[in-house]
């Protein structure tokens, strides 16, 4: 395998699985040109004419699609570690011996380490997809016949737009459809909330299976999934276990560093002047996060202003800011728990989105460069304020990328992260992954200091009379690196195999993920 330097320093290779690949050329700085894929026409003659797609089971469907040797089929994530979908699929596939299945998922979960012997027999070639926990592991030993390629959410629609991935079969887990296939995910006894990572799957692929536990009569309304862009539905007796597919609460930290972490950064957005009325905001679903999001709204409250929307993922604490009127909008892209699946029903001011209007690098625009400032994590920070989220120290891949990447592209990005875990610092010289470039991250938010990007001097300036103890970056590390009792050792890599591979949203190769030895 070549591999060449990159505009960011990395060896990265220029070709993977028989594809050749462009080496990541710095932000903002590949402009392509071209088409965009080309969905195949059909005709209503190849239908039936009362609408009903229902067959039998997904053995059947999967034949009439046409499956065979060496096709992509793809899967979404939505049913999160609940999913039986997608290893009901694949073993399916086995059954029916099928070999070198590129498997295209927005996301794994542990839940799939189920598929790991179908890694190891040859039924799947390799992933293209966030890969979490064990395949993550099974990937960074070497043991994956193919080179994983791991995206952002938006850069997953991107490549199927792009013709970069070319999907044969999408298999669909709807917890509601009609026998038309147009579908649903906020209600059912496996309701999601929604299905937008399935949305560029529905219009590109091939063939489309839709597969659902709740057949309801045609209309179902109101659908996500259009079943215009529906081949055949499977009713199944169940898509997964629900306490695993949306959790009752999403909990927030109860650590006291991180509770800190938290309030300095609600106080760095009031004193930057970014919380003001009609302003936007991001922040995920862990437990600092939720904490900044309880601070924030506090400071709302106290100062009468209201944001006009916030992206989700959205959760309890983001419905009642919407239901208090403290919000106008949630732009949602998916449901991390009950509460937000029951709003998504509900509330007008609940809003589906998909990764092509959110994230989609090649669109005329998308909603994350809107937003006025994101609060994102990290295993990772160097410092050059590069950031890693899919590896740690010890080189493993155990995570996926999600919207992360996308998500730099707001106006002010800021990482919340502790200073160290389990004893070993989160900052370090050079990040061991490369996924996102430190001129895209403006805040380095810990629980002993905010460092700020250089680059950012407005902000700088706005917070040099303020009370956050705003630090140098390259002096806070040696502090955490005294308390840790050093710098940790570097991973133990075979740097003549690449195992995965890193991409930038706009489809160059960032960073390689290397076997561990």
């Amino acid at each position: 395998m070549k591999l060449v330097k990159n505009a960011a320093g990395r060896l990265v290779p220029t070709e993977v699985n028989g594809q050749q690949q462009i080496p990541f050329k710095g932000v903002n700085k590949y402009k392509p040109s071209g088409n965009k894929a080309k969905p195949p026409i059909r005709t209503c003659i190849d239908y039936p004419k009362d609408g009903n797609k229902v067959v039998k089971d997904l053995k059947t469907a999967l034949k009439k699609a046409g499956l065979k040797d060496g096709m992509t089929i793809s899967t979404h994530h939505h049913l999160r570690n609940g999913d039986v979908v997608t290893n009901l699929l694949f073993d399916t596939i086995k059954e029916m011996k099928i070999k070198n299945i590129s498997w295209f998922p927005s996301a794994s979960f542990p839940v799939h380490s189920h598929l790991i012997k179908y890694l190891e027999d040859g039924t799947i070639h390799h992933i293209e997809g966030s890969m979490n926990g064990p395949l993550g592991k099974f990937t960074s030993e070497g043991k994956m016949k193919g080179v994983g390629i791991l995206r952002s959410h938006g850069g997953r629609y991107q490549s199927i737009q792009d013709g970069e991935v070319h999907i044969d079969i999408a298999v669909i887990a709807a917890p509601t459809a009609d026998p038309f296939g147009n579908a649903t995910g906020d209600r059912g006894k496996s309701a999601c909330g929604l299905l937008g990572f399935a949305l560029g799957d529905s219009e590109y692929a091939d063939k489309v299976i839709v597969v659902t536990d709740n057949l309801s009569p045609f209309p179902c309304v109101p659908w996500q999934i259009q079943g215009n862009n529906v081949d055949y539905v499977v009713q199944v007796d169940s898509l997964g276990d629900p306490a695993k597919i949306v959790s009752g609460t999403t909990e927030v930290t109860k650590s006291p560093d991180r509770l800190l972490i938290a309030e300095y950064v609600a106080q760095l957005l009031d004193e930057a002047g970014i919380m003001k009325d009609g302003f936007s905001l991001q922040a995920g679903a862990g437990g600092i996060n939720l904490a900044f999001l309880l601070f924030l709204k506090e400071k709302m409250k106290q100062k009468n202003i209201k944001a006009r929307f916030m992206r989700g993922g959205s959760t309890k604490y983001l419905v009642e800011m919407l239901e208090e009127g403290l919000i106008d909008y949630i732009l949602d892209g998916q449901t991390f728990d009950l509460e937000g699946v029951r709003s998504m029903r509900e509330n007008d001011g609940h809003v589906n989105t998909s990764p092509f209007t959110s994230y989609n690098f090649h669109g005329k625009g998308n909603f994350a460069s809107m937003v006025d400032a994101v609060v994102l994590g990290a295993t990772e920070v160097d410092v050059n304020f590069n950031a890693n989220v899919v590896t740690h120290s010890d080189g493993y891949l155990l995570h996926g990328i999600g919207g992360w990447q996308n998500c730099l592209y707001s106006k002010c990005t800021i990482l919340a992260i502790p200073s160290f875990r389990d004893r070993i610092p989160v900052i370090v010289d050079e990040v061991t992954t490369l996924c996102g470039p430190g001129e895209l991250i403006d805040v380095i938010a810990t629980e002993r200091g905010i460092c700020i990007n250089p680059k950012r001097k407005d902000l700088l300036k706005t917070l040099k009379k303020s009370n956050l103890p705003i630090r140098d970056i390259k002096n806070l590390k040696k502090e955490v690196d005294e308390i840790c009792g050093g710098k940790p050792a570097k991973p133990k890599l075979n740097k003549d195999k690449v195992v995965a591979i890193i991409k930038w949203v706009d489809g160059t190769v960032l960073d390689s993920v290397f076997q561990v030895k």
